[in-house]
């Protein structure tokens, strides 16, 4: 095939794709007239252009820039997609060993994290930003065979801790949540509980995770939503052990985890614990201990044996101040009950007396003794960890509480809208796989997974339509210097 230009009675210059058989001119594609130099120049580029999707073969010469057929009278802007941030969240996943899984599923932690939708949405989406296409069918037949690999991605997960976080076991913080459905029907799974999400009304679901001292998601388990979360701890905590062949392993909970029970277990299996004391739920005789003891100077910290553990009490001025605070005005509101107990009900600081309410003098008295004080229980010796690291450890449970945030807000894990145990399974382990790629950008980035999409989203390829050959042509923007040193923080130099 050649390009041929011939002048027209209008002494215009045609532009032509022909081809020479049995020494005969066949005219294969009439490109158009040219009046001047630059109109002849651009029509010579879409002459190019069809003759290379015509025949499916590229020149053995490099591309001019396509950035010049922005230009082109013949050309149509159509839309741009997001093929780079697509190809960095690509990188991570093969990073992660996740190369074996199926595309479908990589894909859908992808658009989860860019533009979180429904499963068949997505699919819609994939298509639009990234140019990825997937059907319905393909997604409805892997469905099954990817609930079956929770273990084997969580298993993927911990190699990747280790490689990039040294993680060894030695320190792990465990939570739990509630996500909500969008039904007040219940079943097996789907319960009413506690909510977490103040939706009391409707069904949810308790979800379990445990994240490394970094943040970063290392596993997560479901339980149907009346589970009293307490009742998880063990039974995860253990299966976690025995899965990793973990030798030193230490927890840190929150106090809703604790309890007599639990403790007992903890020892039983060797397992290390820091969880936060109720300290409302202190006997008279361990309060009173406690009261001798303590040193109400800020950051003193005192260590009491109890039955539970070792029990870490310290002070902090400015949580007495708040402490005092909230006490005062409850006070004034019991009093404000006492005086017109007709108008409001019984408060905090109020009890039953012989004939009417009454000031609860005791249990005043028992809060003050506890102003500014915060407890924790553990069974690490001083030796192994003092006061002030354990106080330290439990404070970064906060990084859990962090992930659920990115998990419930960014991610829009809740409310969830399917209604059979298979696809929800399906939806917890696609947010929980969107959520450690998106904590590990994070984490390594030192911004949030939301200005790490604002920067990526700003690399677009725009698409561009060639109205002679009828091909889509893609035109790629330069990374900015900004999202490159991220990517450098990302991808660093081995």
């Amino acid at each position: 095939m050649k390009i041929r230009v011939v002048k027209t009675a209008s002494k215009a210059r045609a532009v032509q794709v022909v081809r020479y058989q049995n020494n005969k001119r066949i005219v294969l594609q009439h490109i158009g007239s040219a009046h001047n130099d630059a109109d002849l120049e651009e029509l010579m580029m879409i002459a190019e252009e069809w003759i290379k999707d015509y025949s499916g073969q590229l020149s053995i010469f490099p591309d001019e820039s396509p950035n010049q057929l922005l230009h082109l009278n013949h050309c149509t802007f159509v839309g741009v997609q997001y093929r780079y941030f697509y190809q960095q969240i690509d990188q991570i996943q093969d990073r992660l060993g996740f190369g074996s899984l199926q595309p479908l599923l990589n894909d859908l932690v992808s658009i989860r994290i860019f533009e979180p939708a429904s499963k068949l949405r997505s699919l819609e989406l994939l298509e639009k930003y990234f140019g990825i296409k997937h059907s319905r069918k393909s997604y409805c037949k892997i469905a099954p065979q990817c609930i079956e690999l929770k273990e084997k991605i969580e298993n993927l997960v911990v190699d990747f801790a280790k490689e990039y976080y040294s993680f060894n076991f030695d320190l792990v913080f465990y939570d739990v949540t509630t996500l909500y459905f969008e039904t007040f029907e219940e079943d097996e799974l789907r319960k009413n509980g506690f909510s977490k999400d103040n939706k009391s009304q409707q069904p949810q679901i308790l979800i379990a995770l445990m994240v490394t001292k970094e943040g970063f998601p290392i596993a997560y388990e479901i339980f149907s939503g009346n589970t009293f979360e307490g009742h998880t701890i063990i039974p995860v905590i253990k299966a976690f052990i025995d899965r990793n062949k973990v030798k030193e392993f230490t927890v840190v909970a929150d106090a809703a985890m604790i309890s007599s029970e639990n403790i007992k277990q903890l020892k039983q299996n060797s397992i290390n614990y820091i969880v936060g004391a109720r300290m409302g739920n202190l006997s008279a005789d361990l309060l009173e201990t406690m009261d001798k003891q303590i040193d109400r100077k800020d950051g003193k910290s005192i260590r009491i044996k109890t039955e539970l553990g070792y029990l870490i009490c310290s002070y902090s001025a400015v949580r007495y101040r708040k402490d005092l605070y909230e006490m005062n005005k409850q006070i004034e509101k019991a009093k404000q009950v006492i005086e017109s107990p007709s108008k409001t009900r019984k408060t905090k600081f109020t009890k039953t007396g012989k004939q009417q309410l009454e000031l609860n003098e005791e249990l005043i008295e028992k809060t003050k003794k506890l102003l500014g004080i915060k407890g924790y229980y553990t069974n690490l010796e001083a030796t192994i960890a003092d006061n002030k690291t354990i106080i330290e450890r439990y404070h970064e449970l906060y990084r859990i509480e962090q992930a659920f945030r990115v998990s419930k807000s960014d991610l829009q894990t809740r409310p969830i809208f399917h209604f059979k145990e298979e696809p929800i399974k399906l939806h917890i382990l696609i947010c929980f796989m969107a959520l450690f790629i998106s904590k590990h950008i994070e984490i390594k980035t030192g911004i949030s997974i939301r200005k790490f999409l604002d920067e990526t989203k700003k690399i677009v390829d725009g698409q561009v339509l060639n109205q002679i050959t009828g091909k889509t042509i893609s035109i790629k923007a330069e990374p900015s210097e900004k999202i490159s040193r991220l990517l450098e923080k990302l991808f660093p130099p081995h």
